[in-house]
Parts: C-alpha cells; structure tokens; sequence
C-alpha cells in the first residue's frame, strides 16, 4: 500500500537517523535511544518531530506507540501548548492504522498510561486495534476510564481545560 500524504514507513536506515536525530535527547531513555537508533527497532514513521514503531508487547494484533523524537516527559507533564503535538500524536498513529489494513476506525484505543503506571517516562501513545479483539490483560491494562490510562481524547480535553499560561 502506497504511503499517505505526510506518512511514509522509514526503510533505510541513513535516512532514519538524519531525519531522526533531533535535540531533546535524555541518554538513559530507551524511546530517545530508539530514535536515535542506539537500539535496532524498525520505525514505521517519521518525521522531523514525530515516529512510531510496533510495541515490543502487543496487546492487541496493532500495537504500536507514536512518540515524539525530542525527550517529552509523561502525559501528566504536559502544558496547553503541547495541544498540536498530542494531536498530530494521534494522526499519525490513524494514519499508520490505515496503512495496515485497519478501515474500521471505532475499533481502535488511542491513550496514554497515566503517572506512576508508564513503564517509560517518554511521552507515548498507545495505538491499538482492533480493540474488540484485545485479550483480557490488554483490556485491564488498556481500559477506559481507570486510574491508569487515559484516552488521548480525554488528555485533549483535559489540556484544553487549563488556564492559557499552563
């Protein structure tokens, strides 16, 4: 299938980490490394700001996270001004959805693990689908409404709620 307008799946590898190699980097974290390719992972996407590859653990038949290149921390650190990345944040995530087949778009679970329970202290999105077909862990660790994940809709809401300086 044909990339779409914007997104493209990053084969070679020089072209990865020119387009890739970005400031922001914090040396310990594993996303940063990734991006940096200090760890072998096959990035679907990216670009100047943005990748995504497949979760090393998925919890649905698509996984994969979208993750800002530049070290963000967790969902609960960001600011109104962070608004446009979150959103080009689930884009690209829909974007990789339908270039793997998957057109049924209300079968899907876009959000984030929200502080203390993010294995990884980078900002991420989990991108799943079909989410009718997640097991029973990947729904407790995925679920709506729980203490521990939050919808990226829910984020959006909840950063377009703060006052403008914040």
């Amino acid at each position: 299938m044909a990339a779409a307008e914007g997104v493209g799946t990053v084969s070679d590898q020089s072209l990865a980490q020119s387009t890739c190699h970005r400031d922001g980097y914090e040396g310990k974290c594993v996303f940063c490394k990734i991006v940096h390719k200090e760890i072998d992972t096959e990035l679907m996407y990216c670009d100047e700001e943005l990748a995504c590859f497949k979760d090393v653990k998925p919890g649905a038949p698509q996984h994969y996270l979208v993750i800002p290149n530049s070290h963000v921390g967790n969902c609960k650190s960001l600011k109104k001004e962070h608004i446009p990345l979150v959103e080009k944040m689930v884009e690209v995530g829909k974007k990789m959805l339908q270039q793997n087949n998957i057109t049924d778009l209300s079968d899907i679970r876009l959000g984030f693990h929200w502080p203390p329970f993010c294995s990884i202290a980078h900002l991420h999105l989990h991108v799943l689908a079909p989410a009718s077909q997640m097991g029973f862990i990947s729904r407790m660790f995925y679920r709506i409404d729980s203490y521990w994940f939050i919808t990226a809709e829910q984020l959006l809401e909840r950063l377009n709620s703060l006052p403008e300086n914040s």
